[in-house]
C-alpha cells in the first residue's frame, strides 16, 4: 500500500499512518491486477458517518474506471453498515477527483483554507458529502 500511496500522491501518508488504518473503526478495500495491488481506499466509520480517508490508484492504472469502481463499492458497503453520509476532503487542484465525486453525487459542503501543503505554499481542501 505504501508503494501505491507514494506513486499516487504528491504528499503521501506515512507508512505509520497507513498501518494505523487497520483498527476496528476502519475498512480497507483493494483494487488488484492479478495478484498485484494497484489501488486502494481507506474509510473510517463512526456510528453512522463514514469518512473516506484515502483513495489512490497507481498512476499507470488511472483512467480505467478503478477509482469509480472503488467509490461505488464504498457507497454500497456504507449502506450495508448503516451509514447515512459519506464525507471526504480533496485538494482543490485535484479536478479529476472532484469531477468523479460530483459524477457520483457528492456535493461541496465546505472548505478548509490552506489545509494542504502544495508545491508553492498551501492549497484549500474541499469538503464533500454524499447522503445515503
Amino acid at each position: 500500500m505504501s508503494s501505491v500511496e507514494n506513486q499516487a500522491h504528491s504528499h503521501p501518508m506515512s507508512l505509520t499512518n497507513l498501518e494505523d488504518c487497520f483498527g476496528r473503526l476502519y475498512r480497507v478495500f483493494g483494487a488488484y491486477e492479478g495478484e498485484q495491488l494497484i489501488g486502494f481506499a481507506i474509510v473510517q466509520q463512526i456510528v453512522d458517518e463514514l469518512t473516506l480517508l484515502d483513495i489512490c490508484i497507481k498512476p499507470q492504472s488511472q483512467g480505467k474506471g478503478l477509482g469509480l469502481h472503488l467509490l461505488n463499492h464504498i457507497i454500497s458497503d456504507s449502506k450495508q453498515h448503516e451509514a447515512v453520509i459519506v464525507m471526504l476532503e480533496v485538494r482543490q487542484s485535484n479536478q479529476a477527483a472532484i469531477g468523479l465525486y460530483q459524477k457520483l453525487g457528492f456535493v461541496e459542503s465546505g472548505r478548509r483554507t490552506g489545509y494542504y501543503p502544495a508545491e508553492s505554499g498551501r492549497e484549500d481542501a474541499i469538503l464533500m458529502d454524499y447522503r445515503l
